[in-house]
């Protein structure tokens, strides 16, 4: 099953979550199908610009909670392999941009705060819901920490409550929030001023955008991902998200 399309055309790839069915959560067959799309656009001499949409009427719901519940003991949670794809978008040598039509919760918002440029609706909706599911936001904090200013994100990390596009522009989550019909125009108009750079000149650039004074992203992504692991499989975490597929409050809830 494709779970992410890809098309090419004038320099600019848009890779497209496609499982709206599942409101395209975060599985591992999509994930991977999402590193196997990277690294042939990363490859491919005719891209020169990467744009992350969705069908549907969501962006990205988070990790598939439903494989994580259904997850054996040693078995790799999708929260962990996403620290596998947040790595490859950080480390990306080509500009992505992000194309959010819709929600977008939990591990979605991972991919927008590795995104360079990210363009959302005004109408949009985000939440950080991990803590109302009894895990920790980490794999995400690698790459939405850096852009989010402090205090929003104590808030939001802490509250899991839901923001809509104007406040997620205002913290830094997101570059512009639009109205709905000006959303593709704008992407353009990014990718457009995106193709005008040298490709040598563009990797350099996120290079220096990216560096930074502590440990490498993959190692603190390794780091985060057992975190992630830890809590998932914790007996709150498991009646965290038994709980939100049962679509009931958790036990800690009074």
């Amino acid at each position: 099953m494709d779970l992410v399309g890809t098309v090419t055309a004038a320099g600019v790839t848009t890779m497209t979550l496609d499982n709206p069915a599942n409101r395209n959560a975060l599985s591992t067959a999509l994930l991977e199908q999402l590193l196997g799309a990277l690294a042939a656009a990363a490859a491919d001499p005719e891209c020169r610009v990467v744009v992350l949409s969705h069908t549907g009427p969501v962006f990205c719901s988070g990790v598939d909670l439903q494989e994580t519940a259904a997850a054996g003991p040693g078995d790799r949670l999708p929260a962990e392999m996403l620290a596998d794809v947040l790595a490859v978008l950080w480390e990306y040598p080509k500009p992505l941009v992000a194309r959010i039509g819709g929600p977008a919760r939990a591990g979605g918002l991972g991919l927008i705060g590795a995104a360079d440029i990210a363009v959302c609706t005004r109408s949009a909706t985000f939440a950080f819901t991990e803590v109302r599911l009894g895990v920790i936001p980490a794999v995400i904090s690698a790459t939405v920490l850096p852009r989010l200013a402090p205090r929003a994100a104590a808030d939001l990390f802490l509250t899991g409550d839901v923001f809509a596009g104007p406040r997620a522009e205002q913290i830094g989550l997101v570059t512009a929030a639009v109205e709905e019909d000006r959303l593709d125009a704008v992407v353009a108009g990014y990718c457009a001023s995106l193709l005008r750079g040298g490709p040598l000149a563009l990797a350099g650039t996120k290079q220096l955008l990216r560096r930074t004074p502590e440990a490498s992203i993959r190692a603190d992504l390794a780091d985060l991902a057992n975190r992630s692991a830890a809590h998932f499989t914790s007996a709150e975490g498991r009646e965290g998200v038994a709980a939100s597929r049962e679509k009931r409050d958790p036990g800690w809830v009074g």
